[in-house]
């Protein structure tokens, strides 16, 4: 095939991706439009006793879980440590959302790790299992360009109700099993203080919410990787 011939068919190929994907993400985010609030509680056995404590009803979450050959601790560990900066398709969303809606650079001199960031920004430790689960909250306007994380102790953020905000609680949690290794799970729940918050939070949540669900289908792999990593060094240690 000639370099021209292979030049266009290369560019042919690239549209089709784009377009795929665009449709992709489209289908997305039309479907998050139209389930919010309309989400199910999960079953039984994943349902999360620390995160029904503080928000028991809410209009969104988002769940996903993998499977990870390392005890629970070390999985734990791993996930409170994970930099999702140095994944380059979290970077590419995070790049994204700034230029959408023209946001301010992160400040590069912010902790790294997932809960020493988010400790930074305004998070609040909800509840804590010790090597097991944490929960994490706070108020905030998302759909601003850079939002302030408004950081609550657990008996106010229960009680918050001020007008304007979404509140957001989330989840890393490890369930051990029989052989030793461990479920690795992670959910978000957020609910709106009003109906104007409820409004603006709706059109941020279906346009945003694709790159999301992006950011944890790119978590779970590293974190996966990373704990099972860690468990086979203290085992040749």
């Amino acid at each position: 095939m000639k370099p021209k011939e292979l030049v266009r068919s290369g560019a042919l190929w690239l549209g089709r991706g784009v377009g795929i994907a665009g449709a992709m993400y489209g289908a997305y985010a039309v479907s998050a439009w139209f389930n919010y609030g309309k989400t199910k509680p999960c079953c039984s056995r994943s349902a999360d006793a620390l995160l029904d404590r503080f928000m028991p009803q809410y209009e969104v979450a988002e769940r996903h879980r993998i499977y990870v050959a390392a005890p629970v601790d070390i999985t734990l560990s791993a996930a409170a440590e994970m930099d999702l900066e140095s994944n380059p398709v979290v970077r590419a969303i995070f790049k994204g959302r700034e230029w959408i809606l023209r946001s301010k650079q992160a400040d590069p001199l912010r902790p790294r790790g997932l809960l020493a960031l988010t400790k930074s920004l305004g998070w609040s430790v909800l509840a804590e299992a010790p090597g097991h689960e944490i929960a994490m909250g706070c108020a905030t306007k998302p759909w601003e360009p850079n939002p302030v994380f408004r950081s609550l102790t657990p008996d106010d953020f229960v009680a918050f109700q001020e007008p304007g905000y979404v509140k957001i609680a989330w989840t890393l949690r490890a369930d051990p099993l029989r052989n030793g290794a461990s479920i690795f799970r992670t959910e978000t729940r957020a609910i709106a203080t009003d109906p104007e918050a409820r409004r603006k939070f709706r059109r941020y949540w279906a346009f945003l919410s694709p790159g999301i669900f992006l950011i944890r289908a790119a978590m779970l792999p590293a974190l996966r990787n990373e704990a099972e990593r860690r468990y086979r060094c203290d085992v040749a240690a």
